[in-house]
């Protein structure tokens, strides 16, 4: 079983933690701040925001930054 590369966390306290490959890239307030560290990483862009085979969202997809 293959796992997504980017891990976008649940919603905490400031914003959603990033990991690509379990790298902690940073944290995220909005999709394009996800974007910006993606690019900052090297990892190639464009990418479809729902394509389970690049991008697991945990807790919510890209519409979703606040804690529960």
């Amino acid at each position: 079983m293959q796992h997504a590369p980017v891990i976008v966390h649940p919603p905490s306290t400031g914003g959603r933690r990033v990991t690509l490959h379990g790298t902690d890239l940073g944290r995220a307030l909005r999709p394009g701040d996800v974007a910006a560290l993606l690019r900052r990483a090297g990892f190639p862009t464009p990418f479809a925001w729902d394509d389970a085979d690049v991008i697991k969202w945990r807790s919510g997809g890209p519409d979703t930054w606040r804690m529960p």
